[in-house]
């Protein structure tokens, strides 16, 4: 060495982590010889497969591998010399400094071995006097558990002994029942790998909960079962960490919670519940279930992710109700229906629960010629079917079958008669166009939609067996506010005020068209609706429909297919009448062209219409009636008529979306009713007319009667001349020229006007 070594303050220990590139690594710290540098990969001593450079350098010097370690290797660098003296200093004999600096060197060397091998052990403070700390016998700490006594010196527990908590007032107990505070399945020996078939150690560790009144966790890691699981009422909750595989047969529940029967589990909690199926379900068996939940009451449970199965989750009333409880939701994925809300039985309901997030989402290759839903309410054949009072928060739906018109991707499925379904602020992501699809009587639902990627063409679907309307879909991206107001379209608030005499023995009504029951022959819409009939009564206030007797607006709905009716009447029954783009009548011939809030419709063949099955009261939440009409009802006359008794019905109002302007058909030329002002003209050359003569012509109007208000217009200058108009006959208003002047006046040809007012 041509300097002599210098030993620094340098720890002798260096850590890198390989990136797979580079093979040379330096070690800042001196080495006497090569030998001396230890190499630990990963920590486990490797001696092989590189050279050391910079052997007497006091800066140190570099490994270099012959091929350059894995990426993510931990490589440790250690000086570790030989605790030996290998030189002696002869008596009397020469001191040479060479010599005696090469075993000083070695000293502080091994000294900063020993010091950096102390930093890694458990030791006294430094404001600590020195104590013992000796460990007991062999023979004194087998089987014991290692602590200190009250001087703070060491000390053995026996392992049945008590232990006592850091805080004031804690209880002591054994060591056993305070590692047994928390139920664990690894307690029960799941394993957790993936791999192995934990079912039959999860099952025992349920059992157990459920028995002893437990709160179950299931830690990290992926729990694999080949068995159906279930946590009885009995336990108090369950936390999952990790997840569960399941890889059981089909056409059953992977995880089930809580008892079924009339047992009520209630105030439980159930945290990070995650079922994900080995292999997705072929989406055929609707008892392949992910995540049964029976009989919750006023609980809180929160579902991280559920995917690959028929039903994604069930929440299930068995012989009693699932009700009053939380659950927050997170992935419920490729399943093809995601979250099933359901009754088993007569005796159970299951209501008023609310539900927060929720991504229902569906994997574009998944199951491409199969519907799919993310929320269905339903009910096994007989049992409960009024699933009241449900709310969700902010569900997203990602269904894949916007391009698919032969399949649904539809949010919500209802096939019960639900009521007060509130959904607020949905993102429609690839979903059919409808919020919802109702097959049975579901009605008074809200789909609010905040987003949708079909725009603005988002409706309510109704199958051919639904009787029941009244749900809103309120998009919050299509004129929100202005949409928040129904436009009326119709309104008739004195129906005593409306109503005139159309002949000696009818009354009409402005605006509406006169209904009978009794028509025969008719096909069009002009055959049904008649400006006046024989048989209304009139009050001081409105009018009472006889029997076979009834009022209705007449609408054009090509563009609306919802409107609301509101009467103020004595219990009077909904007729609705229905006619195609030509206006000839339809009949049921055509499907169920009719449903109705509060009431189911049907058909009556004799009057030619359609009834609702009850009268409207406000006993029965009926007296605003909401219709939704088919798209093959291009004209619809909506209304009210006498159906077993009479009553008096006073005002009439009819209402629409206002996002559509329905025109209203009354007094056109072809649809005479609803007006009591009836005009008509003719061109007239009237002959000269002497002096204080008159000349006459007669223009005929359908639907002027004697006792009728006419007048007479010119539509030139009359000189003098005066035009009167009277009825003299049916359907025929004669004109009068009476010339008053002293002259004879010979009027231009022009046109002569007449109106008709009936009182």
């Amino acid at each position: 060495m041509s300097e002599h070594i210098r030993i620094g303050d340098i720890a002798p220990r260096v850590h890198y982590v390989a990136d797979g590139l580079q093979a040379e690594f330096t070690y800042p710290f001196p080495i006497f010889d090569a030998g001396d540098i230890a190499l630990l990969r990963d920590g486990v001593p490797s001696d092989f497969g590189f050279t050391v450079q910079g052997a007497g350098n006091s800066s140190g010097g570099t490994i270099r591998f012959a091929e350059a370690p894995a990426a993510g290797t931990d490589l440790t660098l250690l000086r570790r010399l030989p605790v030996a003296r290998v030189t002696d200093f002869q008596s009397n004999g020469v001191l040479r400094a060479a010599t005696l600096n090469d075993e000083l060197d070695q000293q502080v060397a091994s000294l900063q071995e020993v010091r950096d091998g102390a930093a890694g052990a458990i030791r006294l403070d430094l404001s600590e006097p020195p104590s013992g700390m000796v460990l007991p016998l062999r023979e004194a700490r087998a089987d014991k558990l290692l602590g200190f006594d009250s001087t703070g010196e060491v000390t053995v527990y026996g392992r049945t002994g008590t232990v006592a908590a850091v805080y004031p007032g804690a209880i002591p107990r054994s060591v056993e029942d305070k590692l047994a505070e928390t139920l664990t399945a690894r307690d029960f020996g799941a394993v957790g790998d993936g791999i192995a078939d934990d079912g039959p150690a999860l099952q025992a560790a349920m059992n157990a909960a459920g028995s002893t009144g437990r709160h179950l966790l299931i830690g990290e890691g992926t729990f694999r079962t080949t068995m159906p699981l279930m946590l009885p009422g009995g336990a108090v909750g369950l936390t999952m960490q990790g997840s569960l595989l399941y890889a059981g047969a089909g056409g059953q529940a992977a995880l089930t919670i809580g008892d079924g029967g009339a047992v009520r589990n209630a105030t439980k909690i159930y945290q990070g519940l995650r079922v994900v199926r080995a292999a997705v379900s072929d989406w055929t068996d609707f008892g392949d279930i992910g995540v049964v939940l029976r009989n919750m009451d006023s609980s809180t449970i929160e579902i991280r992710h559920v995917e690959g199965f028929t039903i994604g989750i069930r929440t299930l009333g068995v012989e009693r109700g699932f009700e009053d409880s939380n659950l927050s939701l997170g992935r419920i994925v490729n399943n093809c229906i995601g979250l099933d809300i359901h009754c088993q039985t007569a005796a159970a309901w299951n209501t008023s629960v609310r539900y927060h997030g929720g991504h229902f989402a569906v994997a574009s290759a998944l199951h491409p010629t199969l519907s799919r839903y993310g929320i269905r309410f339903s009910a096994a054949p007989g049992a409960y079917v009024a699933h009241n009072r449900h709310v969700f928060f902010g569900p997203a739906f990602e269904l894949q079958a916007r391009d698919r018109p032969a399949i649904l991707g539809v949010p919500f499925l209802s096939e019960v008669s639900s009521r007060a379904v509130l959904a607020y602020g949905m993102r429609m992501e690839g979903c059919s166009p409808h919020a919802a699809f109702h097959t049975g009587n579901a009605q008074d639902h809200v789909y609010e939609i905040a987003w949708a990627s079909q725009g603005y063409l988002v409706d309510v679907l109704y199958g051919a067996a639904s009787t029941r309307v009244g749900a809103v879909v309120r998009g919050l991206h299509q004129a929100a506010a202005h949409r928040e107001f129904t436009r009326e379209i119709a309104s008739v608030p004195s129906l005593r005020a409306a109503a005139f005499r159309w002949n000696a023995s009818q009354t009409g009504f402005d605006k509406l068209a006169c209904l009978s029951s009794n028509v025969t022959g008719a096909a069009t819409l002009a055959d049904f609706a008649f400006p006046g009939l024989e048989d209304y009564v009139l009050t001081s206030r409105g009018v009472v429909l006889p029997g076979g007797r009834g009022l209705g607006f007449v609408v054009d709905t090509r563009r609306a297919r919802e409107f609301a009716l509101s009467v103020d009447a004595d219990n009077p029954r909904l007729v609705v009448q229905c006619f195609d783009g030509a206006m000839n009548l339809l009949t049921d011939a055509a499907g169920q062209l009719v449903r109705a809030s509060g009431m189911s419709m049907a058909w009556n063949a004799a009057a030619h219409w359609w009834q609702g099955s009850a009268d409207m009261t406000d006993a029965d939440l009926t007296r605003l009636q909401v219709l939704r009409l088919e798209p093959a009802v291009a004209y619809a006359i909506i209304g009210v008529a006498r159906i077993g008794t009479d009553y008096e019905v006073r005002a009439m109002r009819l209402s629409t979306d206002p996002s559509v302007s329905p025109p209203l058909l009354y007094g056109l030329p072809d649809l005479r009713h609803g007006t009591r002002e009836l005009k008509a003209e003719a061109d007239w050359d009237p002959p000269a007319i002497a002096a204080g003569a008159t000349a006459q012509l007669s223009v005929a109007l359908n639907g002027a009667r004697p006792g009728d208000f006419a007048q007479a217009a010119f539509s030139l200058s009359t000189s003098g001349v005066i035009f009167l108009a009277q009825i003299g006959a049916q359907d025929m208003v004669t004109v009068t020229a009476w010339n008053r002047t002293g002259a004879e006046v010979n009027l231009n040809g022009g046109t002569v006007r007449v109106r008709v007012v009936k009182s």
